[in-house]
């Protein structure tokens, strides 16, 4: 995703999103919902998906959107994260190289299209869901993502691919050998967002709360923050180890270390954006400032990526 930074930016001015828009809803709604697929440059058509192994039962499947975490075994297939109804098959093929035959279970780390969509595929042909309730109740009506410069307008979920179980704060899962332990620690990335922890794998799925393809993304105006996601990463070093697997939303599977250079990285964004704020700074100013300076060159250099940062994280600190 690095280069989306340069590809996102020069399509935004040529389609111009952000005008009014005369056609029906329906065209509409299907067109804005490609022109973001394009932006990312996601063909369902020519996407791959890459398998790669954890432990002897658990893999990180690699295809468009979010990073599945697949659980395998005599309890049957859990997917962390379903990406793209368009995917089904795909996913399925991977899934039975695995010695699956089906998806049993299925924990969205959150509710947003490219992480979550899966669940219009494979809901209908029973697999059961599980959620947090903010990620339920969004799934159940329209929201449009934020994306700075451009908005995906997400549509309501027909019953059969919402969630069938929900939960609060924290839930408690035995499959595959596995304890698997649900955590919601507060709006972070969105206001439904879960940590999903294989205690016996030592293997935890963050979901973008944890985002290292590229600078993170902020649902600030769906009550995402940047605060949020900071405290939220805390409680999560308080579940781990030292010596757990970290899955991120996007990205290559990390360590712990690398998790806590995130979060210092989030803090000292946060911070210096928070102190440009005191001092009476426009957003315009902020973005002039760099306040991800260090981080750019890694993550892609200094354009829409970490424009979208600044942008997301001013908007949920001005609030």
């Amino acid at each position: 995703m690095k280069k989306i930074s340069i590809l996102l930016f020069s399509f935004f001015i040529s389609v111009g999103l952000l005008a009014g828009h005369h056609e029906s809803d329906e065209v509409n709604l299907k067109k804005e919902q490609k022109a973001v697929l394009d932006a990312f440059e996601w063909d369902f058509g020519k996407a791959e998906i890459i398998t790669k192994r954890v432990t002897d039962n658990i893999h990180v499947l690699f295809g468009l959107g979010g990073n599945i975490l697949v659980s395998t075994g005599e309890d049957g297939v859990l997917l962390v994260d379903d990406q793209f109804p368009e995917l089904k098959n795909k996913i399925l093929r991977s899934i039975r190289k695995l010695g699956g035959r089906k998806v049993d279970y299925i924990i969205n780390t959150h509710w947003h299209f490219d992480h979550a969509e899966g669940n219009l595929a494979f809901g209908p042909t029973g697999s059961i869901i599980v959620a947090h309730e903010n990620s339920y109740q969004m799934m159940k009506k329209p929201m449009p993502i934020n994306l700075v410069g451009i908005v995906y307008p997400q549509q309501p979920y027909p019953s059969s691919a919402l969630p069938e179980i929900t939960y609060k704060e924290e839930m408690n899962i035995n499959l595959n050998g596995d304890r698997i332990e649900l955590y919601h620690f507060g709006s972070a990335h969105t206001t439904g967002d879960t940590a999903v922890y294989l205690r016996d794998s030592n293997v935890i799925h963050l979901g973008d709360v944890f985002n290292i393809d590229g600078f993170p993304f902020i649902d600030a105006d769906n009550g995402g923050s940047i605060e949020g996601m900071i405290a939220f990463c805390e409680r999560v070093l308080e579940v781990i180890n030292e010596d757990t697997v970290v899955v991120p939303g996007h990205g290559p599977i990390a360590n712990t270390q690398t998790f806590k250079d995130y979060i210092k990285m989030l803090k000292t964004v946060s911070s210096r954006i928070s102190d440009l704020i005191d001092q009476g700074r426009t957003l315009e100013e902020i973005i002039a400032a760099r306040p991800a300076r260090e981080w750019e060159e890694e993550k892609g250099g200094s354009g829409l990526g970490a424009l979208v940062l600044i942008d997301r994280a001013y908007a949920s600190l001005k609030k």
